[in-house]
């Protein structure tokens, strides 16, 4: 068991830290911006709540971050009362946020100047991923921090793997994104192609899921989107959020990503259909909708 801190309980973080108290048995720690989220998580699995990132972090082995960008993010750990100033030599700060390879990289330097170790270890596998504590875990760091801090990330997570040096992390779940912005587009695509042809689009997907065009989208998403309904999963918004970052980036290594810049602009089109909260499968509504 390891003293371990958890700041930032949002729909992936609230989960999280539930699978570290219960699954991985640790004691627990945790913090929120809205500190009734916080009681209400110590009501429900036990352990402590804090006023305070830096409280929070205070003698903790492990401190888990899970927040929603950049500012955010140097807000809890190098900001006033950030976790870093509570943290003790040698303790491991790991961030699941989904954020800048760049803001990996200063969080690194801030946590080995103060004698402690640093993951960037952002997830995949959205809200349902969280619960049932089966995440993709995608890690950025040295080897000897990794090892240390795997059988603690374990506790919520499917896969977890070491990428490279501190912002590799970040720069994998990039490219996780990319890959989903594409996917998803085609399979809004094949949908509304299927039912403009007038076909049965179950017994479109039963056959060709099986095939080389067959992926996790299309198998857990189909079904909804051919409903016409979105509420099941990562929101629009905050893929929005993560392909700025990835545009960014290639913007700085001089990556060409036209299909990942287009499907951005189509869900800025869903936004402006009012479908902010809108799961990322939405891109058929705004086909539908032409």
């Amino acid at each position: 068991m390891a003293k371990v801190a958890f700041i930032g309980l949002g729909v992936m973080g609230y989960p999280m830290a539930g699978h570290l108290k219960t699954k991985g048995g640790h004691d627990v720690t945790v913090y929120n911006r809205t500190a009734a989220k916080a009681e209400k998580w110590v009501a429900q699995f036990g352990g402590h709540s804090a006023a305070t990132p830096a409280d929070a972090a205070r003698d903790a082995d492990f401190v888990f971050t899970c927040v929603g960008n950049d500012d955010d993010l140097r807000s809890v750990t190098i900001g006033q009362d950030g976790a870093l100033s509570g943290m003790k030599q040698g303790t491991i700060l790991i961030d699941n946020t989904t954020a800048s390879a760049e803001v990996a990289r200063e969080l690194a330097e801030a946590a080995a100047a103060r004698g402690c170790g640093f993951i960037d270890a952002p997830v995949s596998g959205g809200q349902a991923g969280a619960e049932n504590g089966v995440l993709t875990v995608m890690c950025g760091g040295d080897q000897a921090t990794f090892d240390k801090a795997r059988p603690v990330i374990d506790a919520f997570a499917r896969m977890v793997g070491l990428m490279g040096p501190a912002g590799a992390g970040q720069l994998t779940k990039m490219i996780n994104q990319i890959c989903i912005a594409g996917l998803v587009q085609g399979l809004a695509e094949g949908i509304h192609f299927g039912k403009k042809a007038g076909l049965d689009i179950e017994k479109v997907i039963e056959v060709i899921s099986k095939g080389a065009a067959g992926s996790w989208q299309m198998e857990n998403r189909h079904k909804t989107m051919n409903e016409g309904k979105y509420e099941f999963g990562f929101a629009v918004d905050w893929m929005r959020k993560d392909l700025d970052i990835v545009l960014s980036e290639a913007r700085r290594n001089g990556a060409a990503l036209p299909v990942t810049a287009l499907v951005d602009q189509f869900y800025g089109e869903v936004q402006k259909l009012g479908g902010n909260r809108w799961d990322t499968s939405s891109l058929l509504a705004r086909l539908e909708k032409k």
